[in-house]
């Protein structure tokens, strides 16, 4: 009797605990399904924590983290980005989906029987999936944040009356290319969604060619010097010119430019000439007249020069070189010799045929400024890289080391005034000067015109001058060095 009813206890006992294991594993399961519908504790979806929720909910988190603006400090200046504006989408519907493929994608009991034992899951980490325009980001932070807080740097300004400059100041411009790194990973992060943008310094600008030209004429109206004088320089960098001509201080044009007297600037084109007629190789005797034409402006070598170019029609071939390469005011009618045959008698050019303005310049010798400016720059860029107007006119007989034996000879003249007097000691200026004394023993014609080599950068300058009655040493020497000095200092502010 006893042993059927233990053994009925025994049985009730087993069946008890057999149901409660059931109950406790549909309880589990249930359990468990449910929170297999929803994202795993560990997980989260481009940074962004979403565990327990569904994908509904986490959807909507992720909007909330990515669509919310981020915070930009520039310039003393706190500005709020919406994502959008620039271009930011975060892509939910594939980061949803590569976790909605984690979720689902193991094995059910392998998960459940995890889940019995409480064992802790990995942690599960759903890369950002997302769509930024750089081309957006950048036209946003060119047009609504370097166009609003950037501090242009400003031009130094002419004291007016004088040949230097105030200094300006350097400028800070938005460091664009870090800027769109920067902002790109804060758009880009769940939590650092503030960055303080940087900048560069900008060294203070240049005053403007403009500014320069203003200047150059107040120096010209407040001189000493009434007569007319013609002005032309260009920037070797850049190719920038100022042009201008003032009769009595009064601006007038030069378009076409005004005919002057050559004067001993014309030996500039007849050397040229014979390098490109008879080559730069040059025996020592020739070194030595050249060195004479230029560096003495000796006209008894100048004739030399000529007569090897041709003995009867030197001063013709250097004006028809010169017309090849488009002056058509420059030209050499005879030999300088006393008494010398004009071989290009009342030669008419655009220059000499203006009626509104004279200077009474040399039937056999004129030029312009422009033109004797515009020669001095095509040595130059030959010289510099081989390129240029005489190059491409001469081929075969012009090349960097024809433009440079000339530029060389050029500087052996040594005068140490008119533009030589307006630059610092040691500057180097390969030049040529002119002056022309009439009949009467009076200077009525100065000129002088030159490449100036700067720290700053290199330049022409051609200045011709004419005065009717007497061209006094006094007025125009200090004119020429001023404007010279000032043109100087525009390049290099920082030296003046």
């Amino acid at each position: 009797m006893r042993n059927r009813n233990t053994n009925t206890i025994l049985r009730g006992v087993s069946i008890l605990f057999l149901t409660g294991a059931l109950v406790l594993t549909i309880v589990s399961l249930i359990s468990y399904s449910r929170q297999r519908n929803n994202y795993p504790a560990t997980m989260t979806i481009g940074g962004v924590p979403v565990g327990g929720l569904n994908p509904a909910e986490a959807s909507q988190r992720l909007l909330e983290v990515y669509t919310s603006p981020i915070e930009v400090e520039y310039n003393n200046a706190v500005i709020h980005i919406d994502p959008n504006v620039v271009g930011f989408q975060a892509d939910i519907e594939t980061m949803l989906a590569a976790a909605d493929l984690n979720r689902t994608g193991g094995s059910f009991w392998g998960g459940f029987w995890n889940f019995l034992w409480n064992r802790t899951q990995a942690e599960i980490a759903i890369p950002l999936s997302d769509n930024i325009s750089e081309e957006r980001l950048r036209d946003y932070l060119q047009k609504e944040i370097a166009a609003r807080y950037d501090l242009p740097p400003s031009p130094a300004q002419p004291i007016p009356g004088g040949t230097s400059f105030l200094p300006g100041q350097p400028g800070q411009t938005l460091d664009l290319d870090r800027a769109v790194r920067l902002i790109s990973d804060a758009l880009r992060s769940p939590t650092n969604r503030t960055v303080a943008l940087t900048f560069t310094r900008s060294s203070a600008a240049r005053p403007t060619i403009e500014n320069l030209e203003i200047l150059l004429k107040q120096i010209v109206t407040v001189s000493n010097f009434d007569g007319l004088i013609g002005f032309y320089m260009v920037d070797l960098q850049t190719g920038q010119e100022i042009h201008f001509a003032m009769d009595n201080k009064q601006e007038i044009p030069v378009d076409p430019d005004i005919a002057f007297t050559a004067s001993s600037t014309i030996k500039v084109p007849i050397v040229t000439s014979y390098l490109i007629n008879r080559g730069s190789d040059l025996d020592e005797n020739t070194t030595n007249i050249i060195s004479r034409v230029l560096g003495k402006s000796d006209n008894a070598a100048t004739d030399q020069i000529l007569e090897a170019i041709d003995k009867n029609n030197g001063p013709v071939i250097v004006t028809r070189d010169m017309e090849s390469i488009g002056l058509q005011s420059t030209y050499i009618g005879g030999f300088f010799y006393v008494g010398a045959p004009n071989l290009l008698p009342g030669r008419l050019t655009p220059a000499n045929q203006r009626t509104d303005v004279f200077t009474d310049p040399d039937p056999y010798s004129q030029t312009t400024p422009s033109e004797m400016g515009t020669l001095l720059a095509d040595l130059y860029q030959c010289a510099e890289s081989g390129g240029g107007a005489l190059v491409a006119t001469f081929p075969g007989k012009v090349t960097q080391k024809t433009c440079q034996l000339m530029i060389d000879f050029m500087a052996q003249d040594k005068l140490g005034s008119l533009i030589q007097g307006g630059v610092p000691d040691g500057t180097l200026v390969p030049h040529k000067h002119g002056y022309v004394p009439a009949s009467d023993g009076i200077v009525r014609d100065t000129s002088d015109a030159g490449i100036v080599y700067t720290p700053g950068g290199n330049f022409v300058l051609a200045i011709y001058s004419y005065h009717p009655v007497n061209n006094i040493w006094e007025n125009i020497n200090p004119l020429i060095g001023n404007l010279t000095r000032a043109t100087y200092n525009y390049f290099n502010i920082t030296s003046q």
